[in-house]
C-alpha cells in the first residue's frame, strides 16, 4: 500500500509534535519510517511552504518527501500526485482537509482523518539522560596510604 501524507496537516494530531517546533518535520519523517519499516508500506509525505533550498522531493529511508516550493499547497501536490496513480491501486490518503478527503475518494483511494492516523505513531520514550557524578571533597586511600597518614599524624583511636 502507498501512503500520501499531508505533513502539516498530520503534525497537530500526533502526540508531542508542534508546527512550533523547528524539526517538526523532520521529527515526523522519523516517526513514519518506523511505521513504515514496521506496515512494510510505502509513504509519500507532502509538505508545504518548504524554505529556501529545501523545494523538491527528497528521500528519507523509505520515505519519500516532497517539499512544496511557497505559492502552492501540498494540498495541490497530492491532487496532482493521486493523477498520477491508476484508480483503485491500492492508495490511503492522511489528511483531514475535506476538500483533499473528497478528492481521495472521487479516485477510489482510502481516506484516513489525521487524527486517526496519529494513534497509530507512538513517539519513542525520551532517552535517560547520563547522570552526571557528584563531586566531592573526598579522597579514596588505599590501605598503604592510610597507615602512612596515621604514621605522620598519629593514631588517635589509641588514646
Amino acid at each position: 500500500m502507498l501512503y500520501l501524507i499531508d505533513g502539516h496537516n498530520l503534525i497537530p494530531f500526533v502526540r508531542g509534535l508542534s508546527l512550533k517546533q523547528m524539526d517538526d518535520e523532520m521529527r515526523l519523517l522519523s516517526l513514519l519510517q518506523d511505521f513504515a519499516r514496521g506496515k512494510k508500506v510505502k509513504m509519500e509525505v507532502f509538505f508545504d511552504g518548504a524554505a529556501p533550498g529545501w523545494a523538491g522531493t527528497k528521500n528519507f529511508g523509505s520515505i519519500t518527501a516532497h517539499f512544496v516550493v511557497r505559492g502552492k499547497t501540498a494540498d495541490e501536490a497530492i491532487r496532482q500526485r493521486l493523477g498520477q496513480i491508476p484508480q483503485g491501486s491500492g492508495v490511503a490518503v492522511v489528511s483531514s482537509d475535506r476538500q483533499v478527503q473528497t478528492e481521495a475518494r472521487n479516485h477510489r483511494a482510502e481516506v484516513i482523518p489525521s487524527g486517526v492516523f496519529a494513534q497509530n505513531l507512538v513517539l519513542p520514550p525520551p532517552q535517560p539522560q547520563p547522570q552526571k557524578r557528584k563531586k566531592t571533597n573526598q579522597v579514596e586511600l588505599d590501605e598503604n596510604e592510610i597507615d602512612e597518614w596515621l604514621q605522620l599524624f598519629g593514631d588517635d583511636a589509641d588514646n
